[in-house]
């Protein structure tokens, strides 16, 4: 896809990008990890994990040398009511792309580091899950999550479109990573105050802080 040729196939991330879940998120795992005895703060789980898988998450930590003493996804999973069962919303003016797409003709799905269980659980607390319907895809779908371009390319792959064809809708900097790895653009969202807006630009992403704007971004 050229500069001047419009996408054919918008795909999103979910949290951050859809749903407002990365301070929630990250504040239940700061106090998970930490009270295993590493050292982590809120902002350090921001900086560090967001974006990430929990599997990607506990394998990294025990690289290192340190044991959770529990496997962090079913313990995450088995926790999705209680952290995210209430009080999410939706990303300010994330409905009105939608609309803009939905007049344009121009398809949609979402491609997340997270199950499907919590994306139709964060997407129906907000009321955005009709917009999406079959069209979820998850890092357990693929071998390698982000940033690794896998999950990128399969739902490119399962859509029917070339991933040339395709942007990317962002706001960590492994998902960014991951979709230009994947040869998509990659527009990052950077509204959230602790995202790393140079690190997301380094990494190929087209910056920008409202859903309003990004229409314009994408179709001019």
């Amino acid at each position: 896809m050229t500069a001047t040729q419009p996408p054919k196939l918008v795909i999103f991330d979910c949290d951050g990008v859809l749903v407002n879940t990365e301070e929630r998120a990250n504040r239940v795992l700061a106090q998970w990890l930490s009270e295993t005895g590493l050292p982590v703060t809120y902002e350090d789980c921001r900086r560090i994990y967001s974006g990430r898988s929990m599997k990607s998450v506990q394998a990294e930590i025990e690289t290192q040398g340190h044991q959770l003493g529990f496997n962090l996804m079913e313990r995450w999973y088995g926790s999705l009511d209680m952290i995210f069962g209430t009080d999410v919303e939706a990303i300010p003016h994330v409905e009105t792309v939608l609309d803009d797409l939905r007049a344009r003709n121009v398809p949609w799905c979402v491609a997340s580091s997270a199950k499907l269980e919590k994306m139709h659980l964060t997407l129906g607390v907000t009321g955005l899950i009709a917009h999406f319907g079959d069209v979820l895809y998850s890092a357990t779908m693929v071998e390698n999550g982000k940033p690794a371009p896998d999950l990128f390319l399969h739902a490119a792959r399962e859509m029917g479109f070339a991933p040339e064809e395709c942007v990317v809708i962002e706001d960590s900097v492994p998902g960014t990573v991951a979709g230009i790895a994947a040869g998509m653009k990659v527009y990052s969202y950077f509204a959230d105050p602790l995202s790393n807006k140079d690190q997301l630009a380094a990494a190929g992403g087209v910056l920008f802080d409202d859903m309003r704007a990004l229409p314009g971004l994408m179709f001019g």
